[in-house]
């Protein structure tokens, strides 16, 4: 894998709504490289998961919940911190703001913000029904 990739869901419309804009505003000051968005519904989530290790990093369920951006080094992250290897490796302004979300006292903040986004996300501009996210069901033993 040469770039990074973007693992999104593509049945909620917030979430294509993001990476079309993301696609458009952040390659466009791209710095240091490219990267790719796919929705985990189309992605190769086994083969991604063996590039990262293969410890279950990259699911369906866990795409499902929160964006995730895999590197080429194999390293996975989710969530607000995906978002902000995002906005670094856009360069320019977006890379300080990514920064700024990797920072220690800023990272819970974000990491909350994200969650209560995602958990919303139906509710959000250009989201539908689809975006909601299913109950969680109980683990059983």
């Amino acid at each position: 894998m040469k770039d990074p990739v973007l693992v999104y869901d593509g049945d909620c419309s917030f979430c294509s709504s993001c990476v079309r804009w993301s696609e458009r505003y952040l390659r466009q000051t791209l710095a240091s490289g490219g990267w790719e968005a796919v929705p985990f519904q189309f992605a190769d989530l086994p083969g991604l998961d063996g590039y990262a290790g293969g410890r279950g990093e990259v699911s369906a369920e866990r795409a499902e919940r929160e964006v995730l951006w895999v590197t080429p080094g194999g390293r996975v992250y989710g969530g607000a911190q995906a978002v902000a290897r995002l906005l670094m490796r856009s360069g320019g302004v977006w890379a300080y703001l990514g920064a700024v979300l990797t920072a220690a006292p800023v990272r819970p903040l974000a990491g909350l913000a994200y969650r209560w986004v995602a958990r919303n996300r139906h509710r959000m501009p250009g989201g539908t029904a689809a975006c909601e996210l299913p109950a969680r069901k109980p683990v059983r033993p």
